[in-house]
């Protein structure tokens, strides 16, 4: 087993582990456990170097239950109340706590945990990518472009927050359930988005994000309250657009557009398990955003070339999700439909609904759409000057050569 397989199986195991283990132990002692976790790992990866077990995953669960012992002692809990595990029905309720069925309702319940309402927004993610993903500080300020100083604070911030409002390690019931279970699908979201198309500067897909997402999405569908058209609609969304993922990157590293890739490449068994997600999803007259996006990805994908695309389809779900979801970015990509339309004039009058800033981070997707604009109606020198500035903004690579490739062939003209 190579190094970079040690480590995605440790980060992999690290949060079901954590999440058991705050099962066992209550969320006032989180930081013992993941201190505990962490040390168990470590110990294994130096003990692995010499000969590294048939089984791993069974190997590093047998140290965490280990461990709980271990944690007993380090919280200093009196004799007479600690239980014996090593017989009766102590040990039995600890060892089923190890079933798999067990240890993915311990993480649905640290994914509903970390999506709380009493946490900052801001926090949500962080948390959610640290305890149940198991990804390191590091990796959290690289996926979310924000320093590592601050993930710290803002995870400190939540442990805070936690033990403040004395926070249950449970799944909400009832009424609850539905706020909740939003909060939940939208920090998976923003963790899938990440992962398609990231704004870190040297990596402009993330599959580790995509899959965390797709497998924390796929908790959601095993557990019966949260079995929704919505979790489906969104699962679905993320089966079509994981699908793409081999073709939207040449050899080298390239940015293709849907125009540009080879939909051969495009991963036929995803879609396919997205069309069954979403025969689930539909089976409701009350569609969420998920719906609407994922009927836009599906779209593209029934397309056998990318002159088939049907647009005029593909804009009126876009019109149904911005009324439902409002947002900026929709008002951008609706302009940009209208000009694969030819429908320039109609495009302009979206642009003007728009400020580069609104679109924060992504400001530099605005230039780049006006920059097409204004090559569709032949005024160069102000395309030029609109993806200059796409360019000075954009921050990844990826897309910067993209960017500037199409300037070249502007240029030429």
């Amino acid at each position: 087993m190579e190094t970079k397989d040690i480590d995605h199986l440790f980060r992999h195991h690290s949060g079901k582990m954590v999440s058991v283990l705050t099962r066992i132990f209550g969320l006032q002692h989180l930081d013992i456990i993941e201190d505990a976790v962490q040390d168990t790992f470590i110990k294994a990866s130096l003990s692995w170097r010499k000969e590294q077990p048939v089984y791993p995953e069974a190997w590093l669960t047998k140290a965490a239950k280990n461990r709980v012992l271990d944690i007993f002692r380090t919280l200093k809990t009196q004799k007479n109340h600690r239980p014996n595990f090593t017989q009766g029905t102590d040990a039995i309720a600890i060892n089923e706590l190890f079933l798999d069925s067990e240890i993915e309702d311990a993480q649905l319940r640290m994914i509903f945990t970390a999506c709380h309402p009493k946490l900052d927004a801001r926090d949500r993610i962080s948390f959610a990518l640290k305890t149940v993903s198991g990804f390191s500080i590091k990796e959290i300020g690289s996926a979310l472009l924000t320093k590592e100083e601050t993930i710290k604070k803002r995870l400190l911030r939540v442990r805070k927050t936690i033990k403040k409002a004395d926070l249950k390690f449970n799944i909400p019931q009832g009424k609850n359930l539905p706020k909740r279970l939003e909060t939940v699908m939208e920090v998976l979201y923003l963790i899938f988005n990440e992962g398609f198309h990231s704004n870190t500067k040297d990596q402009l897909i993330r599959t580790d994000l995509c899959a965390e997402a797709m497998r924390l999405g796929q908790l959601l569908l095993k557990h019966k309250q949260t079995q929704l058209p919505e979790c489906y609609a969104l699962f679905a969304l993320m089966c079509f657009h994981s699908a793409r993922l081999e073709a939207k990157l040449s050899v080298n590293n390239e940015v293709l557009d849907l125009k540009q890739q080879d939909r051969t490449l495009w991963h036929f068994p995803l879609i396919q398990l997205g069309n069954s997600m979403m025969h689930r999803a539909v089976e409701t007259d009350d569609f969420s955003c998920y719906h609407y996006e994922a009927a836009i990805a599906a779209e593209h994908l029934k397309a056998k070339t990318f002159e088939d695309t049907d647009w005029n389809k593909i804009l009126k779900w876009y019109n149904a999700l911005h009324i439902l979801q409002p947002m900026p970015s929709h008002l951008l990509t609706i302009a940009v439909i209208y000009m694969q339309i030819n429908e320039f004039k109609t495009a302009k009058t979206y642009f003007n609904q728009l400020q580069p800033q609104h679109l924060e981070q992504r400001a530099y997707l605005y230039y780049a759409a006006k920059a097409d604009y204004y090559a569709g109606t032949n005024q160069l020198n102000k395309a030029l000057t609109q993806i200059d500035l796409a360019l000075e903004m954009v921050n990844n690579n990826s897309e910067k050569a993209y960017l500037t490739a199409k300037r070249s062939t502007w240029m030429e003209k």
